[in-house]
């Protein structure tokens, strides 16, 4: 994925399967940087985590 994927999925209303390493995440925020993110596993776990960019993959 890249940085311009990311924010577009941060301003969509739609649910946006996000995948990092094969769990299911929330993208909270990218990053200053613009190569890493803040996602946070999807369901009762809110532990986050910085990650790159080119690591998240989006389900089709």
């Amino acid at each position: 994925m890249n940085a311009n994927r990311v924010k577009q999925i941060l301003s969509s209303s739609a649910d946006i399967e996000v995948k990092y390493n094969g769990a299911s995440v929330w993208i909270d925020e990218i990053n200053e940087d613009g190569r890493t993110a803040t996602v946070h596993l999807r369901g009762p776990l809110e532990e986050r985590s910085n990650v790159e960019i080119g690591e998240l993959m989006e389900e089709e």
